[in-house]
């Protein structure tokens, strides 16, 4: 997309990331390009290189319990993807969603699910998911979140 830049923003990876990456590469034998620490969630994101989401995973989500065990924190995973509306829809998994919209230059990202049910999932418990996106759209686009919504009702959230 035009609208995004993806050489924005600079990430930045910590000492501490490096050593978690490190360690995911080395139980996992797969690829992350990004990880975030959320002490809010008591989590470990991470962003993994396309491709080697099923490697990270593990057989029956065998590597995500042993990276749990390992670091004692809660790890989720994204694809990433080169496409910021794929990259942005992988985030929200396992909600389903429609469509990204892009709000120009200083208007934030827009969401879009098929129903109001589907509302609360791409928010997810406590607001986990949404938080999820928020951090990694910022990191990696330098934009916002602004509304997970139905295509045609004029009610957002």
């Amino acid at each position: 997309m035009d609208i995004i830049d993806k050489y924005a923003m600079e990430r930045t990876i910590g000492f501490k990331e490096r050593r978690y990456i490190e360690e995911l590469r080395i139980l996992t034998k797969a690829t992350a390009i990004d990880c975030l620490i959320d002490d809010r969630f008591d989590r470990i994101i991470y962003v993994i290189k396309q491709g080697d989401m099923g490697l990270a995973i593990g057989k029956s989500g065998d590597n995500i319990k042993k990276m749990s065990r390992v670091l004692g924190k809660r790890i989720e995973m994204v694809e990433f993807s080169e496409e910021p509306d794929h990259f942005i829809a992988n985030m929200f998994k396992p909600a389903e969603i429609l469509d990204v919209q892009f709000g120009g230059d200083d208007g934030p990202v827009t969401v879009l699910v098929p129903e109001k049910s589907d509302v609360g999932l791409a928010i997810g418990k406590g607001g986990s998911t949404i938080e999820k996106a928020r951090q990694l759209v910022r990191r990696f686009y330098c934009k916002d979140i602004g509304n997970i919504a139905v295509p045609g009702d004029a009610e957002t959230t």
